[in-house]
């Protein structure tokens, strides 16, 4: 009799990626190797790409019980590298609670470089366990752009948080030279999971509170100040005691007849969508770092949030292209 699991890879995989600058003053991939069930692609580079474009994919559409991936990337001076997906990253269900699926990355953004990675969500099954690390060092003037999402898994087939574990870990470090060591910058760790002995008592879930996807977006660095200046402020704006409308009738009818700006136009639009779709968020500096915690009802209504965010104060299209926000469009 076949098993229900799919096989596990053999080996662990395994990848590299180097970012460099090409005599022309173009970013342009240096280095790219990669094994099973790792799958690097870059498209053909173009002069009039901003940065370069490289695809994280796995084999199959996803990780299977016990599959390991350890990523490097270097993003040499002066050079910008986008990292997209072409869907969710699938973790498949394990055959127990002890056998975990994990993916480590490990990035160097050297000075002056920027690394743009708005990938899709991870989407966890029902009885998977799954652990990410991602640990970037950042030298002087580098910067960073970093979406960390993850959905409540199959929610069409009725999954609702229903893994056996999920836990991501987020590190920044700051390395101003080769002597020093780096300094901690931020350390952002998620950990989601329930107890295995009840299957009813969904803890998670509970705590959710009817939000289907959770997310966390890390700027750092130059190149992504603009942004991170604008969601500041976007968050500053946010009515305090709730969505409560307190104006009255005649207020609301005078205040309508006002022609607003675009800003106000589309803020308003924005809160619309938020109440709409139960999109919850914040905003903090820590350390010279950005970070912005978000949930949602819906993943569409998280990408059309964070999208919405991103394409509206537009910075990263000019740095990064059209390219680096196909996920989040």
């Amino acid at each position: 009799m076949s098993s229900p699991f799919p096989p596990s890879s053999s080996a662990p995989g395994k990848g590299c990626l180097i970012v460099g600058q090409s005599p022309q003053k173009l970013s342009c991939l240096s280095k790219m190797t990669f094994q099973y069930p790792l799958k690097l692609i870059s498209p053909s580079p173009a002069s009039h790409h901003k940065s370069v474009l490289v695809f994280l994919l796995t084999y199959g559409g996803g990780l299977v019980g016990g599959d390991q991936v350890n990523l490097t990337i270097d993003v040499q001076k002066a050079s910008k590298l986008s990292i997209a997906t072409q869907g969710h990253t699938k973790i498949f269900k394990s055959p127990t609670p002890e056998v975990t699926t994990r993916q480590n990355l490990h990035v160097t953004i050297e000075s002056g470089s920027a690394l743009c990675l708005l990938p899709d969500p991870v989407q966890p099954f029902g009885e998977s366990v799954y652990e990410q690390s991602q640990v970037f060092t950042i030298h002087e003037k580098g910067s960073l752009c970093l979406l960390d999402w993850v959905s409540a898994g199959r929610t069409a087939r009725g999954e609702d948080w229903d893994f056996w574990r999920w836990s991501g870990r987020n590190e920044v470090w700051m390395s101003t030279d080769e002597q020093s060591k780096p300094r901690l910058l931020l350390r952002d760790n998620v950990l989601l999971d329930s107890p295995i002995v009840d299957k009813e008592l969904n803890l998670v879930k509970k705590k959710m509170q009817g939000l289907e996807v959770f997310g966390t977006l890390v700027l750092r660095g130059p190149h992504v100040e603009s942004l991170a200046a604008f969601i500041l402020k976007e968050f500053a704006a946010l009515p305090r005691i709730g969505a409560r409308d307190f104006r009255s009738q005649e207020k609301k009818e005078k205040d309508s007849s006002i022609v607003l700006s675009h800003e106000e136009s589309w803020r308003r639009d924005r809160l619309k969508q938020e109440a709409r779709d139960g999109v919850m968020w914040s905003a903090a500096k820590v350390r010279g770092c950005t970070v912005i915690k978000f949930g949602a009802r819906t993943v569409e209504g998280g990408r059309v949030w964070i999208g919405g965010m991103i394409k509206e104060e537009g910075s990263m299209v000019q740095c990064f292209g059209e390219e680096a926000l196909m996920c989040i469009r």
